[in-house]
Order: structure tokens, then C-alpha cells, then sequence
């Protein structure tokens, strides 16, 4: 059984606001372990007041919920009243959040904490959120909800499955090229003869 490391917190930390800081985004960070306790949480210079309890939040989020926060969305668009629900239940100790820059962290097929990040658009946190994870080794792909198996994320398939079907797409091109090339080849020969 793996375990999130202060570390393993702060090296996530840190790289992501040092990519933040890249951006020209002035943001808070904040990792929680898998029951959505809090390991390390940073607000950088220049980060508004509030972004620390929002990273917060989503890093809780994601850990407690065990999918990102942009996989949970149309779920919470779907049950508002559930999700609102979720947030007053006597063991909730953050609201339910679910939005871009709240990512689970996963390692070795298992979820050991969650990622929040606020400050930027929810564009720019859900994309430093996902670079810095995959560059220090994490997954990034998630099952669907009721659905083993299937990874869930913008299109619905993991890359090695949209691999796999670029490959079988590139067969079957190929495959229907020289299909027709033999066809071709008799009717350039015939017209030929014909002329």
C-alpha cells in the first residue's frame, strides 16, 4: 500500500507553482492525502487570499470523491441536490468541488491523495495541475463511473486505447490502399488496351 509522503506533497508543491510561476499565474497549492487530510498547502506571492481554502477544497475533492474534479462535473450538473448534500454530511470537512484544478493522485494503480490548485482560470489550473503530476510519474487516467475498466477523461479513452485505434486505423488505411492498388493497376492496363 502506497502512502503520500511530505515529501512526495511538497515535490508536487513545488513544481507546481514553479509552473504556475511560468505562466505569470500567481496561485495556491495544496496537497491531501487519501482521507482528504492535509499535507502541504502553499500561496505564493502575489496569490489572492481566498486561493488557499479553494485549493483546498479541490484537492479534498479529489481525494475523498477519487476522480478529478472535471470527471465529476456532469455528475454534479445532473444531481445539484446530491452534490450540495455531499458538502453537509457530519464528515465533510470541505466543500465538494467539482471543477478544473482538482486532480486525484495516483500512483501505481492506487489513489494516495488529491491536488488542488487555484489562482489561475480553470483552464490554467487543471493544466498545471495535469503537467506537473505526469511529469513526477503519476496517472492521470481514471475508470468512468459504473463502468470498469473504461477510463474516463475529455473524450473517454486512455491514450494507449486511442493508440491502440490510431494503429487500427492506420491498418485499415493501408489495407484499403492496397486493396485498390491491384484494382487500379487492371484498370490503368485495361484502358491502356483499350487505346
Amino acid at each position: 500500500m502506497s502512502s503520500l509522503t511530505l515529501d512526495a506533497a511538497d515535490e508536487i508543491v513545488a513544481a507546481a507553482l514553479k509552473r504556475a510561476q511560468a505562466l505569470g499565474k500567481a496561485v495556491s497549492v495544496a496537497v491531501v492525502d487519501a482521507g482528504g487530510f492535509v499535507v502541504s498547502v502553499r500561496r505564493c506571492d502575489g496569490a489572492r487570499p481566498l486561493t488557499p481554502d479553494i485549493a483546498r477544497a479541490k484537492a479534498y475533492t479529489a481525494a475523498v470523491m477519487q476522480r478529478p474534479g472535471k470527471m465529476l462535473k456532469k455528475w454534479q450538473e445532473s444531481q445539484p441536490v446530491f452534490f450540495a448534500q455531499l458538502s453537509q454530511l457530519p464528515g465533510a470537512a470541505l466543500p465538494i468541488m467539482a471543477t478544473e484544478g482538482s486532480v486525484t493522485i495516483k500512483k501505481d494503480g492506487e489513489i494516495i491523495g488529491g491536488l488542488g490548485i487555484a489562482g489561475g482560470t480553470a483552464d490554467e489550473d487543471q493544466r498545471v495541475a495535469d503537467e506537473v503530476l505526469e511529469s513526477l510519474g503519476y496517472e492521470l487516467e481514471f475508470a468512468a463511473w459504473g463502468v470498469a475498466g473504461t477510463a474516463a477523461g475529455d473524450h473517454g479513452k486512455t491514450r494507449s486505447a486511442e493508440h491502440a485505434e490510431q494503429g487500427r486505423n492506420a491498418d485499415g488505411a493501408e489495407k484499403t490502399r492496397s486493396a485498390d492498388s491491384p484494382e487500379k493497376a487492371r484498370n490503368a492496363e485495361n484502358t491502356e488496351k483499350g487505346a
